[in-house]
């Protein structure tokens, strides 16, 4: 009976002391966290052409990519500000005839670009808790994304391509906007993003036997980009 006793007080001393961390948790004017997890993206290309013809279709094939992000939460009734500092490493492929030739009798000629971009990133989000009630939490958000591209770290190959030693440069800076949702159980959080670029990343593609003054190929794309983490909030 003694036993009994203590273990049924040491777990109703847990669950209270549980109880109360929440509580602190949720009574915090300003939180920090941490999440990591993955991402998928894909390209949505407005302009692409090759020499002097235009590319209409284009097969995306995604790839996993990571990512890793700190945070800093200031929390006003249902709402919160959350400014965030992350790395992401996106990766996507896409395949292409190069002859740009919908007819079934022409061959078609596929050529393939693959790019792994690193980026470090200030997303300034604003977000709104539909459910915040003892341990668990449910919120949307949205928000502004300012993002710099490291070109010294990013792999973009050309494959099947007629010219040899293609290069890609990419704009340093770029603008996206993410939307999305958590879900929250203690102070452990499940959340899921959307991002799209507002603005073309590539800013000239060469290549080594290129004639001065001439251009080649246009490349414009943006991000398009789905992303699951897990963090922790403290």
């Amino acid at each position: 009976i003694i036993c009994i006793l203590l273990i049924g007080s040491i777990h109703y001393a847990s669950g209270q002391s549980t109880q109360s961390r929440i509580e602190r948790i949720n009574n915090k004017t300003l939180n920090f966290g941490f999440r990591a997890g993955f991402n998928s993206s894909m390209y949505l290309v407005s302009h692409f052409k090759v020499g002097d013809v235009t590319i209409d279709q284009i097969q995306n094939t995604y790839r996993i990519g990571y990512l890793a992000s700190a945070f800093l939460r200031l929390n006003f009734l249902k709402h919160y500000l959350q400014p965030e500092i992350s790395y992401q490493i996106s990766s996507c492929e896409i395949t292409f005839d190069k002859l740009g030739s919908q007819d079934p009798i022409i061959e078609p000629e596929y050529a393939t670009i693959k790019s792994r971009i690193h980026s470090l990133e200030a997303p300034v989000l604003y977000g709104y808790n539909i459910i915040k009630k003892g341990p668990y939490g449910l919120s949307v958000f949205g928000g502004p994304k300012i993002k710099y591209l490291f070109n010294s770290h990013n792999k973009i190959t050309f494959e099947n391509f007629d010219q040899q030693n293609i290069h890609e440069e990419l704009h340093p800076i770029t603008i996206s906007v993410t939307v999305g949702v958590a879900v929250n159980i203690s102070n452990i959080f499940f959340d899921f993003r959307y991002e799209q670029g507002i603005r073309n990343i590539s800013k000239t593609v060469t290549y080594d036997n290129m004639e001065q003054g001439t251009s080649n190929m246009i490349f414009k794309r943006r991000d398009n980009i789905l992303s699951f983490s897990l963090g922790i909030i403290l």
